[in-house]
């Protein structure tokens, strides 16, 4: 065996190591989730690099259902908040409680406590429970009472959104808006998948519970077992970290970022945190993809899910039926 030879054949065993991990797991929600492989994507990318993932699409396409598929094949602490506007601050990250029978304060510890939280339909929330957990997505920690305590880690929100109903709902500020690294939208299966749906679903039989039963559901086949731990996530963000991101890799996504500030169709444009989960991302996406540099691919992919929630058009654009989609092609047009 020649030199080079050797060396790839260490290349791509290292490639290889890499892309197992996200194999495994989108392996393991395939047994559950049919379809839906992007979406998989985003969550592993926000999983390993500690970013914020905001998922929009209608009811009823498994977003709460992948969430947990993949928070149980990580062996991660999973809770999840169903948002409505009567929810508290206390709801969500805690309170104070006085024991009647030590007539002292002691302390109630949230759902926010967790590894992996999936806040669902987060826009229904008031402002101020809102605001209560950008704290815990910014700063990893949260206050009760005169004490502040820090969350677990690994510590990410997963959040999701109904783009459709809006009664009842508060539009999400641009400060917490910019806290989630990816914002996702979600479309109906292919009629092949969603065919697949319907049969997986012929073949749930029923959960008995005593001399009674119920019809089982499909949170009711994810698999219990955890091919990884919380270790392995931790080697895996390691390894993140070692991707190459070269300085014209670096040049595009800062150009990109700083043209949104300067287009005329744009109120609001990128703040540094954008390219800063850009290139976050991108290395991500190449270590999913068995990659240890990044590529214009990573780019052109994450682009959308990146800037797209941190633009404001102008009220002039919108009036002339321009959507971020358009405007943003005409930046990556600018880059090209």
């Amino acid at each position: 065996m020649t030199e080079s030879s050797s060396i790839t054949d260490s290349v791509s065993e290292a490639g290889d190591t890499r892309s197992e991990f996200a194999r495994t797991i989108s392996s393991r929600v395939g047994q559950t989730v049919v379809g839906q492989q992007v979406v998989v994507e985003r969550v592993l990318i926000a999983l390993l690099t500690g970013g914020h993932l905001l998922l929009e699409g209608v009811p009823g396409i498994a977003k709460t259902l992948l969430v947990q598929t993949v928070g149980r094949a990580i062996d991660l602490d999973f809770k999840r908040v169903q948002f409505t506007i009567d929810l508290l601050p206390s709801d969500i990250v805690g309170s104070e409680i006085l024991d009647s029978k030590t007539g002292e304060f002691r302390i109630h510890k949230g759902p926010v406590f967790t590894n992996l939280l999936l806040a669902d339909e987060i826009n229904r929330a008031s402002p101020k429970v809102q605001s209560a957990l950008l704290e815990a997505m910014q700063e990893r920690k949260v206050s009760i009472g005169d004490t502040t305590h820090v969350l677990p880690a690994p510590f990410l929100v997963v959040a999701t959104q109904n783009p459709v109903e809006q009664a009842g709902t508060f539009e999400l500020p641009e400060a917490q808006l910019d806290r989630f690294m990816l914002r996702h939208r979600l479309s109906y299966p292919t009629q092949d998948d969603e065919t697949e749906v319907v049969r997986r679903g012929l073949k749930l039989r029923l959960r008995r519970e005593g001399d009674g039963a119920v019809p089982m559901s499909a949170f009711d086949a994810i698999d219990e077992s955890s091919p990884f731990q919380v270790g392995d996530l931790t080697s895996a963000m390691e390894q993140v970290l070692d991707v190459h991101v070269s300085e014209v890799f670096l040049r595009d996504c800062i150009e990109l970022v700083s043209l949104t500030r300067n287009h005329n169709d744009i109120e609001l444009g990128c703040s540094p945190r954008a390219a800063i989960a850009l290139v976050t991302a991108s290395r991500a996406r190449a270590f999913i993809h068995g990659r240890d540099y990044v590529i214009p691919e990573d780019f052109l992919a994450l682009a959308e899910d990146v800037v797209l929630h941190r633009i404001r058009l102008t009220y002039e654009a919108l009036a002339r039926g321009r959507r971020g989609e358009d405007v943003l092609q005409d930046l990556l047009g600018l880059l090209a």
